[in-house]
């Protein structure tokens, strides 16, 4: 059962459209950032092109659309900077969380008398700072203050770079474009510097004509005292304003840490039986945080990735209702009723909570998923195989020449399992388990396994062919099948988790697979796959076997070679289940 209108979220909570807005506004100055960068560069070429390169440049941030667009996301992002400094209530956070923002709010000092001089100063004091009068302030006038800009410039890319990262490795196609990504990252600064460079060493060389930087000067009004005060005046009161907002912000979250306590706390118990005593209010991330609890959180609690998920198993009634953003990334991963987002649900009373993801979790553990990684009933077909006589085999040879030999009857195995629809979950020692049935209706699975039974029985031929001369015996495997339901999920622990399926078809197959020994044939497969398939096995010979469990006993069907499967087992198209 899914959470109730999680697949048509129609509202947005503030959560969702601060996050927008800070995504939104971050887009403009990074696209700013980038055409300045652009600009830059063109310094490489020299100071015409420079100079050629400001009017498109100019025409878009200098025009009223491009000056209210800037200025709004200007005010606006460091707005919620400044929030979001306020909100934050931990800070044991990862070291990139901990860069970006550090650069975030090192931002506006670095760069407030740059923006001040050429702003300011161009809309109210008729200082007009083309590339000729920066070059030459800033490389030749006052290069300390060159520095600062270049420094400037760098760690805005930087913050910027960190949050598109944030944003962007949520993206199941990022780690295909992420090393374009970084190559643009990496080098636009680095021609823009050098282009900057290469434009005041143009600038200096032409100032030695007294005539030409004189009257350079004096067009720009660079060396306007009286409009120079006032814009360092202003930049002072800039300045002091900005330091006043973060002492004022730092001065709320100790009145939000007295209110919180008179307020009261909730109890959160872990499945170790940990329990975390958190004031009202408090998401179940920022207690587990504050607590030292490790739990996963790939986005940084920003509820768009889906890592910090949990199961309530005790005290859902009476908590606060997911928002509709909530739903829509619970919507992503199937999830069910019990689930929420621990950066989103603040609990109101005591909740006992399991987290369902491991706390190394990464990006992708918050991609879409079908609902059975989380756990599921589910009718499916197993396959088991092993290698017949693998000991000797293994005696005689080299490891290298063990490990080649595995890799290849792996490859042969896992190739043909998944030609034919299915999913390898499971390679140990000289044996493999395969699913059917995880997409498809349970009669495609049946086909499907025999499908590719039969695959694996001509391509086992075909490597027998391949290596007859450096074995001494051909490959030989055995082969078991059986379908039923199972409880399919995602098991194991942290990386090595994958998905498999636990149950009695599960054992069941497994003992099918040793009956080959039994029956010296290839294949040993349940009447049940064959009846679902659809497929008329009558033609092989029929046993009876007694399985721990059940009464009555299972018929199966001893194939001497999977091969000879009729041509009916083979890749159906598959039918959603």
């Amino acid at each position: 059962m899914t959470v109730p209108g999680l697949r048509r979220p129609r509202a947005r909570n503030a959560t969702w459209i601060v996050r927008r807005v800070r995504l939104i506004t971050g887009t403009i100055l990074f696209t700013y950032l980038t055409t300045h960068f652009l600009n830059h560069a063109l310094g490489n070429i020299s100071l015409e092109a420079m100079e050629l390169g400001s009017v498109p440049f100019e025409w878009l941030w200098r025009g009223w659309l491009g000056t209210v667009a800037l200025y709004g996301a200007v005010t606006i992002h460091l707005g919620l900077g400044l929030w979001a400094l306020y909100e934050r209530r931990y800070f044991r956070i990862t070291v990139g969380q901990v860069v970006q923002l550090v650069l975030g709010l090192s931002v506006p000092p670095l760069v407030m008398a740059h923006l001040i001089g050429t702003r300011v100063g161009a809309e109210f004091f008729d200082v007009n700072l083309h590339y000729p009068q920066e070059l030459w302030i800033l490389w030749l006038n006052n290069p300390m203050a060159g520095s600062k800009q270049a420094v400037a410039l760098v760690v805005a890319w930087v913050h910027g770079c960190i949050g598109l990262y944030y944003w962007l490795r949520l993206k199941p196609s990022f780690p295909t474009v992420a090393p374009m990504l970084f190559a643009g990252a990496l080098l636009l600064p680095i021609l823009a510097l050098i282009g900057f460079a290469q434009g005041g060493r143009q600038v200096e060389a032409m100032s030695e004509d007294t005539v030409w930087l004189s009257t350079m000067l004096a067009d720009g009004h660079a060396l306007d005292r009286a409009a120079n005060a006032r814009l360092s005046a202003i930049e002072h009161i800039v300045w002091w304003s900005y330091v006043a907002a973060i002492v004022i912000v730092l001065a709320a979250r100790g009145v939000r840490v007295v209110v919180e306590q008179r307020r009261g706390t909730i109890r959160i118990t872990y499945p170790d039986g940990r329990l975390v005593r958190a004031p009202t209010g408090v998401s179940v991330l920022d207690a587990s945080r504050m607590a030292k609890v490790a739990h996963a959180s790939v986005c940084g609690g920003r509820g768009r990735c889906s890592t910090c998920r949990i199961r309530v198993m005790v005290g859902l009634e009476g908590q606060p209702t997911p928002s509709a953003a909530e739903r829509a990334v619970l919507a992503r991963v199937d999830a069910d009723m019990h689930t929420r987002l621990a950066c989103q649900l603040r609990p109101v009373s005591d909740i006992t909570i399991v987290p369902l993801v491991p706390a190394t979790a990464t990006a992708a553990a918050g991609h879409a998923k079908s609902r059975y990684h989380a756990g599921q009933e589910r009718f499916v077909a197993i396959l088991f195989t092993d290698i017949r006589g693998s000991t000797p085999i293994a005696e005689k040879r080299l490891p290298y020449d063990i490990v080649f030999l595995l890799n290849r009857f792996f490859e042969t195995i896992g190739s043909a399992v998944i030609a034919s629809g299915g999913f390898p979950n499971q390679f140990i020692g000289d044996s493999v388990m395969a699913l059917f049935g995880l997409e498809v209706a349970p009669e495609v699975a049946c086909r499907q396994a025999l499908a590719a039974a039969r695959a694996i029985a001509v391509k086992l031929d075909e490597l027998n062919r391949l290596l007859k001369d450096d074995l001494p015996t051909p490959l030989r495997i055995g082969i078991g099948i059986h379908a039923g339901t199972a409880i399919v999920g995602e098991m194991g622990y942290r990386e090595t988790s994958t998905i498999t399926a636990v149950g009695d078809p599960v054992h069941v197959a497994a003992r099918l697979q040793e009956l080959t020994k039994t029956y010296t044939c290839q294949l040993v497969v349940s009447d049940t796959v064959g009846e679902r398939a659809g497929i008329d096995l009558g033609g092989f010979e029929r046993h009876e076997i007694q399985v721990r469990g059940r009464q009555e006993p299972l018929g199966i069907r001893v194939v001497e070679h999977a091969g000879l499967l009729p041509d009916g087992a083979t890749p159906p198209v598959a039918t959603p289940a």
